[in-house]
């Protein structure tokens, strides 16, 4: 593109379209040439405002975890370890099944099916996710400290249940599981989690 002009699109409704077909389709599913179709560009204005299609996934990425940060932030400011787990369980089987949108979470659907190739995107999602792993560790951690949670309580391996039910409530919202049973799901899920 000549320096100079204009670009003819808004770059956010770019990157929110984007966005939605890397988490409807995924990575390996999504091609340049699918987004420019969408947004009625050509490539080389695509490539000028983002860069390579690694790039704008990164981007894409980004715009799509400000949510679930929000979310995270907000469950984890609950008074007790298991009022922050069923927030967090809740609110995210909401966005996972928000009319709309794309079902499930980005940051399991756009990489589900990548290939050794594609490695690169892989370890972008996981260390996104791993973000929301460490997070909930820390406040379970936190939680034992307060004497909220028994002393004794393996944080490590009660984080990763968490996140397994997390984003097992992920693939099933995509495969089309009913809002109020993943809710209920959710409200069973958190009770495992101790009380004092």
């Amino acid at each position: 593109m000549p320096r100079g002009r204009k670009r003819t699109f808004d770059e956010g409704v770019a990157l929110q379209t984007a966005m939605e077909l890397f988490w409807r389709r995924g990575y390996e599913g999504t091609s340049i040439s699918d987004i420019c179709q969408a947004l009625n560009i050509q490539p080389p204005s695509l490539y000028a405002a983002f860069g390579s299609k690694r790039d704008l996934f990164a981007k894409a990425l980004d715009r799509y975890m400000c949510r679930p940060t929000d979310d995270l932030r907000e469950a984890m400011a609950e008074a007790t370890a298991r009022e922050a787990a069923l927030r967090l369980l809740t609110r995210r089987v909401e966005a996972f099944t928000a009319p709309g949108q794309p079902p499930g979470c980005m940051t399991v659907q756009a990489a589900l099916a990548c290939g050794e190739a594609h490695g690169e995107i892989v370890d972008l999602v996981t260390a996104a996710r791993e973000e929301t792993r460490k997070t909930v560790l820390e406040r379970f951690e936190k939680a034992v400290a307060d004497g909220d949670l028994p002393m004794g309580t393996d944080c490590g391996a009660l984080a990763r249940y968490l996140m397994a039910t997390l984003y097992g409530f992920s693939v099933e919202a995509a495969s089309g599981a009913p809002r109020e049973e993943l809710l209920a799901a959710a409200t069973l899920a958190a009770q495992l989690v101790p009380a004092t």
